[in-house]
């Protein structure tokens, strides 16, 4: 699979954790940055994240911050993105199988890098399998966006 990875500072040491794990999975990876723990906009990156999967460059995007929070809602700024935050196994999967979520943003700072890595594997392992029961609800989902965009 191929994966583009972003995080700011507070994401790094996590981000670089993943680099490599994925790597050794298997996966093609995209690392767009930070490439330092040196202060950082995470809106750049988390941007660059989004678009690479909004535009098919990508099948998926993981992006990191110390919270998650603002990571998530610059992904989510990008039409064609489903970035979902998670902090728990279950919430990686349904994430998944519910909502077909195409970013995962993580929390560097506030959970542990084994837990972190387990909830991409879990996020990266999952189908979207409920796609009958909520393909709808996404499809609503993308007729706001183009509303939004006027597209």
């Amino acid at each position: 699979m191929k994966i583009t990875i972003g995080a700011d500072h507070a994401g790094f040491e996590l981000k670089q954790a993943l680099v490599e794990h994925l790597k050794k999975s298997g996966h093609t990876v995209t690392d767009v940055g930070a490439y330092n723990a040196e202060p950082s906009d995470y809106p750049v990156f988390g941007e660059k994240v989004a678009k690479d999967v909004a535009e098919n460059k990508a099948d998926r995007g993981i992006v990191v911050c110390g919270n998650g929070i603002g990571m998530s809602i610059v992904a989510n700024k990008v039409p064609g993105v489903r970035a979902a935050l998670v902090f728990t196994e279950k919430m990686a999967k349904d994430t998944r199988e519910h909502n077909n979520s195409n970013v995962l943003s993580l929390a560097g700072r506030d959970l542990p890098t084994d837990l972190n890595i387990k909830l991409a594997d879990i996020w990266l392992n999952t189908p979207f399998s409920e796609a009958e029961r909520h393909q709808r609800r996404i499809g609503e989902i993308t007729e706001m966006e183009k509303e939004i965009s006027g597209h």
